[in-house]
């Protein structure tokens, strides 16, 4: 009988496509983990009058800015408040951008909040930590 045992190469496990930082297993150090990702994505959400919807996404455009949602935007207050009724004339936008430009366009926008006339909203950005696919991150991060 032959008992000799066959090993089967063990496989390297695949790049993840990683953004920022993570702890080293062990030690209680931050270090830098080899990013495949050079550039951070956000989502950034702004919310303005309908009628003001594509000043907006043309001023986001020149910050870079590869995909650009917009959706109608209702509240959720019944109309027995009165007052808190959703405001029917409102438009959300919803961008990727890269970390590197988001202040820049929030600066751009809050000035743009504050020198046309009717043109007042919210714009804030929440970090955008993972994703699948290279191309799509590609697409997104303005980099192919």
């Amino acid at each position: 009988m032959n008992t000799a045992k066959t090993q089967t190469p063990k496989r390297e496990p695949s790049p993840k496509l990683t953004v920022g930082r993570t702890k080293k297993h062990g030690t209680g150090k931050s270090a830098a983990k080899k990013s495949l990702a050079p550039y951070k994505l956000m989502l950034l959400v702004v919310v303005i009058p309908r009628n003001k919807t594509d000043f907006y996404l043309d001023l986001l455009q020149s910050f870079e800015v590869n995909m650009q949602l917009e959706i109608s935007a209702f509240g959720t207050a019944r109309k027995s408040f009165g007052y808190l009724d959703a405001d029917r004339e409102k438009q959300a936008i919803f961008a990727f951008i890269r970390e590197d430009n988001a202040e820049n366009a929030l600066a751009a926008i809050e000035d743009k909040f504050a020198s046309l006339r009717g043109g007042k909203g919210i714009a804030f950005t929440v970090p955008f930590n993972s994703m699948v696919g290279v191309s799509a991150y590609r697409f997104l991060s303005n980099k192919q």
